[in-house]
């Protein structure tokens, strides 16, 4: 039997496939069918803290509707205050103790000081390690980029100085330079980065003439992204590289650590074929290492990065150079007529 075992933001874990922040781990009966199927680890739902933020407000205008419509009463309702994070905290320190593999806490917050504050939080409930989600979506044309940047660094290495538990960042794929904020990041210590967070895309109903906000799946060959860019960082930092988007066997899995992952997350595969598909994925991943007489991870991580590719452009190339110096090839395999 291959021997599965790797690393995952500075924790050992059993095998390559850890299943990504979703809403399916906030279910105690889908986290143990997880854990069955194979699952290394599990990256709980995410905090955010806009949503407490947006909770809060309903909240208060909930309870102060009424106010000052009668002269026998001021409010309706006696004085009540949001629980903030402590419905996710209490769900976090329940699906740790279901679980026998590591749990990892997520925290996608707005505020520096919050950031800090929830991330301590975070790291009390007794989980083992913690994914912050950094990214930004552009909202007006005066944000300069490095502002960005250096806000996300700050708000790490403060994160660092309070917790002691290993840390990993989920990154946007937007960055002008991935890898440039990605070394900044594992000069800080970072223990593991998880490429790329699949970001909400909002979409239009031309039929209704509305916004719609579609379930935003991955689908199968999505994983290129990462894959590229796995495939540059191998040898060149010292956290786990762990691809996410688009894995969805075990070919996908034994792509992504010849590029140099560590690991990868699932989440669409698991929502597509329920949370035995797992164990399916690991046979998938078994019997290929068999057919290529590989008997551990590291007997292959790498062998396709950049570091050891014989062609020096396979992830730096942005065009399809060969097919535009010879464009007959790409018309004999997709004829026009």
């Amino acid at each position: 039997m291959a021997d599965l075992r790797t690393r995952f933001m500075g924790i050992d874990v059993k095998n390559p496939i850890v299943v990504g922040a979703c809403n399916l781990s906030q279910k105690p009966d889908t986290l143990v069918q997880l854990e069955k199927a194979g699952a290394a680890a599990i990256v709980y739902k995410s905090l955010f803290e806009e949503q407490i933020q947006y909770e809060r407000v309903q909240l208060n205008e909930n309870l102060h509707e009424y106010d000052d419509r009668y002269a026998e009463h001021l409010t309706m309702h006696p004085q009540i205050e949001h629980a903030g994070p402590g419905e996710y905290l209490a769900g976090l320190k329940k699906a740790k103790d279901a679980l026998s593999i590591p749990l990892i806490g997520s925290l996608n917050a707005v505020y520096k000081e919050t950031w800090v504050e929830y991330a301590g939080l975070i790291q009390d409930t007794g989980v083992d390690g913690l994914e912050l989600n950094f990214y930004s979506v552009p909202k007006n044309t005066g944000t300069d980029a490095g502002k960005l940047e250096n806000q996300q660094i700050e708000i790490l290495k403060a994160i660092k100085e309070v917790i002691n538990i290993p840390v990993s960042v989920k990154l946007g794929p937007f960055y002008s330079n991935p890898l440039n904020v990605i070394t900044r990041m594992d000069e800080i210590g970072v223990n593991g980065y998880v490429l790329f967070n699949r970001l909400f895309q909002p979409d239009i109903d031309v039929d209704s003439e509305e916004h719609i906000f579609p379930f935003n799946l991955s689908a199968e060959g999505d994983y290129r992204l990462p894959l590229r860019f796995a495939g540059m960082l191998y040898n060149n930092i010292n956290g786990n590289i762990c691809s996410n988007t688009g894995i969805f066997n075990g070919k996908d899995v034994a792509r992504m650590i010849l590029a140099g992952a560590d690991c990868t997350q699932v989440v669409s595969a698991i929502y597509k074929y329920k949370p035995g598909h797992i164990s399916v994925m690991l046979s998938e991943l078994e019997s290929w290492m068999e057919s290529k007489s590989y008997s551990s991870i590291s007997d292959f991580q790498g062998k396709l990065s950049k570091a050891s590719s014989k062609d020096p452009f396979a992830y730096s190339r942005a065009q399809y150079v060969d097919i535009l110096m010879n464009p007959q090839e790409i018309i004999k395999r997709y004829p026009v007529v």
